[in-house]
């Protein structure tokens, strides 16, 4: 009982992370330490699994999945999506106050991105090659800006799987790659209106996107885990770049909403309350993910990466 409550507070600050733009729920899970579960769940939706559906064994499909660890995520994600829509308007806050909400994610994320490296034993030449090869993918992504692109049905399909797939790439943001490709508004419309010609191509193409790379991420994992993860580590301290809190951040409206297209980093501008409550909120963030990591180290030994 205890692990499902830990795991639907880890579903709230995944579900946090959504809300936010330029964060994922891929980066929370990274930083909360079940990156790995998560992957291990997605694929637990597999062949066999539909296969049972088909023949009508719903005793057999339910018993495939990872619904001991979905479950508890999910309602987690949907109640802090719920929560940070509803009741808090974390949205509007992030326009409002950003240096606030942007503080606080960028010292859980520079957090994360320090306890990782701790974890690799004996930095070599080849782990800075990877981890910048990382560093500038994640830049190329945070630094990319809205493109015209056409409304066909096989474009809406390949909007859906990479926006998936960002969204469980830690330090890239769904949201965000819908913008960049200039396909946001014409699929929240979509959705919005429950356009069938938009949803089920774009429905397809994240569910394709979900288990297909959900699988290469695992077997990177596997095969390659010291090199990938100091790639996604990379990414993250690229994605940096969006998430520094103070910026000239350009938006657009979108069905009434301002939406974030583009960001530049700056320093800020004068010592104020603003300034350091920022600051305070980094400190507190990178402090609370050392805490975690602490604690965790304490209940097991942390898996080494392998060589």
């Amino acid at each position: 009982m205890i692990e499902k409550a830990k795991l639907t507070l880890k579903g709230l600050c995944m579900g946090t992370a959504d809300v936010i733009p330029g964060v994922s729920g891929g980066t929370m899970a990274f930083i909360l330490g079940i990156y790995e579960q998560l992957l291990a769940a997605i694929k637990s939706f597999d062949l066999k699994t539909l296969t049972h559906l088909i023949k009508g064994d719903l005793k057999g499909a339910i018993s495939r999945p990872h619904f001991g660890f979905i479950i508890p995520l999910f309602i987690g994600i949907i109640s802090a999506l719920l929560f940070f829509t509803r009741v808090i308007p974390l949205p509007k806050l992030i326009i409002s106050d950003p240096e606030l909400i942007y503080g606080l994610f960028f010292g859980l994320i520079l957090g994360s991105i320090i306890v990782l490296f701790k974890h690799i034993d004996n930095f070599q030449f080849r782990d800075l090659v990877e981890t910048i090869i990382g560093i500038t993918i994640g830049l190329l992504i945070v630094t990319m800006t809205p493109k015209e692109t056409p409304d066909a049905n096989w474009f809406i399909f390949f909007c859906g799987a990479l926006a998936i797939t960002a969204m469980i790439l830690p330090g890239i943001s769904g949201s965000f790659i819908l913008l960049i490709l200039g396909k946001y508004a014409y699929i929240i419309d979509g959705l919005g209106h429950f356009n069938l010609g938009i949803i089920i191509p774009f429905a397809l193409g994240a569910a394709t996107g979900l288990i297909f790379f959900s699988r290469f991420l695992s077997w990177l994992l596997e095969r390659f885990h010291r090199a990938t993860l100091l790639v996604i580590n990379g990414i993250l301290i690229g994605s940096l770049w969006m998430i520094w809190p103070f910026q000239n951040r350009q938006y657009i409206e979108i069905r009434e909403k301002q939406r974030l297209i583009e960001s530049t980093p700056i320093f800020p501008e004068a010592i104020d309350s603003t300034t350091t409550t920022s600051f305070a909120l980094m400190l507190g963030g990178l402090v609370l993910v050392m805490i975690i990591s602490y604690l965790g180290d304490r209940k097991k030994r942390p898996s080494e990466c392998r060589t």
